[in-house]
């Protein structure tokens, strides 16, 4: 997993150093007429493990042969949270750890913009969630040579959790309304179940005249038909707790006692 993280900070790295425009350039706002991006929306919670492994499996390869050049891609890291009528307090589907990790992702896309300073940071604690370690959240700073403080000035201050709020009204507004999660959306259309299938979708939504090379493979039928299968939906359900959630929910619930007031 620590190789896989490496070469993505890399490809980050060189792509934005290579190009001639900043890589600031992937963003919500950023097209051009001749070259439209294709919009990608991730409605997500951090202890999901089928947010986690979306994210490290598969939302990770738009980093692969210059896919992400022709996406806008946008995390919103709140999910299946409820709010409570004071429209202060929340819940997570995971327990207290997880609104804290929300709004720990939170932070680091305001404090960091780029795609390619707040993705990286992302995908290293999604894959410390597939690995159970998301306790260890903190060793990102370190393995991507990051500066802690905006993120801990962003929780210290409240300014966190005014953000997530603000993810909250966004994932409430989604039309239709999301059932489960990971939710994505591509150019404003749900994929439901489909999603591990996103590169496929883009690709063909893609209206631009510079396709990446890589989407001639994503967009076979051959893949598709490999990666589509019949099973259990791979999602977290709004409401729904598999015995992987309740357990998880009694270890967060327990971390959180011992460890919150420490790491707030």
């Amino acid at each position: 997993m620590a190789s896989k993280l490496h070469l993505l900070v890399c490809y980050v790295f060189l792509l934005g150093f290579a190009s001639a425009s900043d890589f600031s350039g992937i963003s919500l706002t950023s097209s051009s007429p001749d070259s439209p991006k294709v919009s990608l929306g991730l409605y997500y919670e951090s202890l999901c493990p089928y947010c986690s492994s979306f994210i490290v499996n598969h939302l990770a390869k738009l980093f692969e042969d210059d896919l992400i050049s022709i996406v806008d891609l946008h995390l919103s890291p709140w999910g299946n949270t409820k709010l409570r009528p004071d429209n202060v307090t929340v819940v997570c589907q995971h327990g207290a750890f997880e609104c804290f990790l929300d709004t720990v992702e939170a932070c680091a896309i305001d404090a960091w913009p780029k795609l390619s300073d707040h993705f990286p940071f992302i995908y290293c604690i999604e894959s410390l969630v597939i690995e159970h370690k998301y306790d260890k959240w903190e060793t990102c700073y370190e393995k991507l040579n990051l500066n802690s403080k905006p993120v801990a000035d962003c929780l210290s201050s409240g300014h966190g959790n005014e953000l997530v709020l603000q993810y909250a009204a966004e994932t409430s507004a989604l039309q239709p309304p999301h059932k489960y999660v990971p939710w994505v959306v591509v150019d404003g259309q749900p994929l439901y179940e489909d999603y591990e299938n996103v590169i496929s979708y883009i690709c063909k939504a893609y209206k631009g005249n510079k396709v990446p090379g890589a989407c001639a493979k994503y967009s076979s039928r051959n893949f598709i038909r490999s990666v589509k299968v019949n099973r259990f939906p791979l999602v977290c359900w709004i409401g729904v707790n598999s015995m992987w959630d309740v357990l998880e929910r009694v270890k967060t619930s327990l971390l959180s006692y011992i460890d919150i007031t420490g790491l707030l």
